[in-house]
């Protein structure tokens, strides 16, 4: 009940206030999110669900257009060709559009979330919205001659194909092909990590009880890595000649933004960068200390001190002094004045744990959520409800309707996304990077590398830093009932699901725990996402959302420079009760939201700051290129066709014909029966040398269809044969 409470108040916060109506592209897109939302916890498939119904909606509305270009309808997309002759162009072109857009999203749902947990609430959802537009479900012809509806089962279709040979694996339901884990799974309700074998590889987390999505037990669960292959996908924007492919056990990796390794650990000597791995790992285990809303600490987390970073750290030893140790944060200084009203910002002090728990859980990829790329497509749609948000693309020339400036910006925003999880994906399954609950405890168990005179010293254990990783001594509450526990590690840090009886109404609280106990903030039957770590996906798709949001507005800030959404006391939080008062979280720049975003994941105990900054400045660079990328599409004019004489086709037809001819505007057309009796007159718009002759309701067989210049001159005259279904 408290999940959907919450679920609610994330989506009115975000949504509010609602126009009295929404384009059909914003319809289906909240569509697809719910739809992720019950679906299994995939960043990679979700970013591509979202690219593909974005361009199947973009292409179902450029069809119509005068100046917007296909990506796929009638094209050669790396190799796969779409057939595509053209369709009539109707009146009423944006009703064309719209009933199009439902018919190509509609079908592409039923297909892409047909084995999915929550797949029987989303086509309740999807068949009641069609319904409400008045479409006809039980239409699934493919012929785009007739219809939009048509047209939109037609690209539905070949999307469906174009993804059945994308190197997603999607026919083996995305399995992987080929990795396999190098470590055994860490079964995370017991102490330590003994198992593992390379502390700078990535480990499965075992579970007694894994709960999914649907809130389906299973026991004695591991889930594998997903995706590890994924940089072998068909990308958007992404150029496949400048992919370096590196070969491990005779299998390819595909990675397009080679960051080169992350700090690895030396477990036989101290030094190097093998002391920035410790520090980036110990890091996350100081911040786990912060998160307890009964230590007092206030801060302010409005604009004016929050944001506002000018620039990220050049390399790895640069991190310290753009982490915040203790205190956890970064660089940014806030801003002295929003920068649309010319008025500070006003202050929100609040609890420093609230805060950070909140972001944790915001930002979360895990049950129940759109996952990070969805976020991005929700919080584009905030900014478009803003009634401070003129729509014109970069800011500049004519206000775009509704419409338009959706399909835009989800083909935009869903192609960058989708790139970012082929170049970050790629490095994950090719770095194959370990979690901080695997490295944290892992290193707990080989002891302390501080100080060798000390007990319990290992090259490879854990910093001890004194107030938060130290050894457990003699008369410590830890010590075991016989002292079993002298000299193990000791972390102060967010305790754990083991101090929660119910998370509604209860606070795990901040406390020495014994190291191999340590959990990072997460649900249990979670604990950290099932990939590696290196780069961070939430840092990466952040940032590439961000310069997205950018481009497109020509601004890099929020409406009226303020984004906000509120947490109520008490019950946004869901791994366990809060926060202790309402806070609100703001934003005055999307890079700011970005920001943020990345640092949640530190907060959340599941990236160190090894992965943040690489996937900030990857994510910098994808998304640029991907607008730019889009950009092509939306500013190419139509180029004339050349036409030499008459075409007719297909013929024989079932309901329309296309006609080529060298003639442009209206031009009256008679069909006459074989014995030569006038059945219909009407008018044919021809438009770049191409026009749509209706057949429908005409009997089977032969007809002949005439056009005219004027009353009696004729153009053309053709014979066609109709065979309807």
């Amino acid at each position: 009940m408290k999940k959907a409470i919450i679920l609610y108040l994330l989506l009115s916060a975000l949504l509010a206030p609602l126009p009295a109506q929404h384009s059909a592209a914003r319809l289906w897109n909240e569509a697809v999110l719910d739809g992720i939302r019950g679906d299994l916890a995939r960043p990679t498939v979700h970013a591509r669900n979202l690219f593909h119904t974005s361009l199947a909606m973009y292409d179902a509305w450029a069809v119509y257009s005068e100046t917007g270009d296909t990506y796929l309808l009638g094209k050669t997309v790396h190799g796969f060709t779409c057939p595509f002759t053209g369709t009539p162009i109707p009146e009423d072109i944006k009703a064309a559009q719209e009933e199009a857009i439902s018919f190509a999203a509609y079908r592409l749902l039923r297909h892409r979330f047909a084995d999915s947990p929550g797949w029987r609430d989303l086509f309740y959802e999807i068949d009641l919205l069609m319904d409400s537009l008045g479409y006809d479900q039980g239409n699934v012809s493919t012929d785009y001659k007739c219809g939009p509806a048509e047209l939109g089962n037609y690209i539905a279709e070949q999307v469906i194909r174009y993804g059945l040979q994308d190197g997603s694996n999607e026919a083996g339901e995305y399995a992987n092909l080929y990795y396999e884990p190098v470590n055994p799974p860490m079964l995370v309700e017991a102490p330590g990590n003994p198992e593992i074998l390379d502390l700078n590889r990535w480990q499965p987390l075992a579970f007694t009880t894994f709960i999914d999505q649907s809130g389906n037990p299973f026991g004695n669960f591991a889930p594998p890595f997903v995706s590890p292959e994924w940089g072998r996908v068909l990308p958007f924007s992404l150029n496949r000649n400048n992919a370096k492919i590196y070969e491990r056990d005779g299998n390819p990796y595909w990675i397009y933004h080679d960051p080169g390794p992350p700090p690895y650990l030396d477990t036989s000597a101290v030094g190097g960068l093998s002391e920035e791995y410790k520090w980036s790992y110990a890091l996350v285990a100081v911040w786990s200390s912060l998160l307890d809303p009964a230590d007092g600490v206030m801060i302010d987390i409005s604009p004016a001190s929050v944001g506002n970073i000018t620039e990220y750290p050049g390399d790895i030893f640069e991190y310290h002094d753009f982490y915040n140790l203790f205190e956890g944060g970064d660089t940014g200084q806030g801003y002295a004045l929003n920068p649309k009203t010319g008025q500070p910002y006003a202050p929100q002090v609040i609890h420093r744990a609230d805060y950070y728990r909140v972001l944790a859980e915001f930002w979360a990829d895990g049950p129940d959520s759109e996952t990070p790329p969805g976020h991005w497509f929700t919080i584009f749609n905030y900014i478009s409800e803003q009634p401070e948000l003129v729509k014109k693309m970069r800011g500049q020339g004519p206000v775009l309707d509704d419409l338009e400036w959706d399909v835009k910006g989800y083909f935009a925003l869903g192609g960058a996304m989708h790139d970012v999880a082929v170049s970050v994906w790629g490095i994950k399954g090719w770095y194959d990077s370990v979690r901080p609950v695997s490295a944290i405890r892992g290193m707990a168990e080989l002891g302390q590398s501080s100080d060798p005179a000390l007990p319990h010293y290992h090259p490879g254990g854990l910093p001890l830093i004194p107030g938060y990783i130290e050894l457990i001594e003699a008369g410590d509450p830890l010590q075991g009932q016989s002292g079993e526990y002298i000299h193990e590690i000791k972390i102060k840090a967010w305790r754990g699901p083991n101090f929660i009886e119910d998370p509604r109404t209860d606070v795990a609280g901040v406390g020495w725990v014994r190291a191999n106990f340590w959990w990072p903030y997460q649900r249990p039957t979670f604990v950290s996402p099932p990939f590696a770590g290196y780069i961070s996906g939430h840092s990466t798709y952040s940032r590439a959302a961000a310069e997205v949001l950018t481009a497109m507005t020509g601004d890099p800030f929020f409406p009226g420079g303020l984004g906000e959404f509120h947490c109520p006391k008490n019950e946004f939080l869901v791994f366990e009760d809060g926060p202790s008062t309402d806070l609100t979280l703001q934003w005055a720049a999307y890079r700011d939201a970005a920001d943020q975003c990345s640092l949640s994941r530190i907060y959340g105990g599941i990236h160190p700051p090894a992965d943040d900054i690489p996937g900030r400045r990857i994510g910098q660079e994808i998304g640029v290129q991907a607008f730019q990328f889009a950009e092509q599409y939306f500013n190419k004019t139509k180029v004339p066709r050349e036409v030499s004489e008459l075409k007719v086709f297909p013929n024989p037809a079932s309901c329309v014909v296309q006609v080529e001819f060298e003639y442009e505007g209206e031009m009256p057309v008679k069909i006459y029966s074989a014995d030569g009796r006038l059945e219909r007159a009407l008018s044919v718009r021809f438009a770049n040398k191409q026009g749509f002759v209706n057949l429908d309701g005409l009997a089977n067989g032969l007809h002949v269809i005439v056009g005219f210049k004027g009353e009696k001159d004729r153009f053309f005259e053709q014979k066609v044969v109709v065979q309807a279904n």
